[in-house]
């Protein structure tokens, strides 16, 4: 696992927590929108930098 697969991975996850958080809040929509696709593009990326796929 490089640093850089970590990064994203833990900020993915932290945009995940703030989804959740702006969902109880009852925040717009849209904005609940791109933070989660804010959140699944990290994700996505910090998976696809492991290593395990070499």
């Amino acid at each position: 696992m490089t640093g850089s697969s970590t990064l994203l991975i833990v900020v993915g996850l932290f945009l995940v927590g703030g989804i959740v958080s702006f969902v109880k809040q009852k925040m717009p929509t849209s904005l609940i929108v791109l933070l989660s696709i804010g959140a699944g593009l990290c994700l996505v990326a910090g998976v696809m930098r492991l290593e395990v796929w070499n």
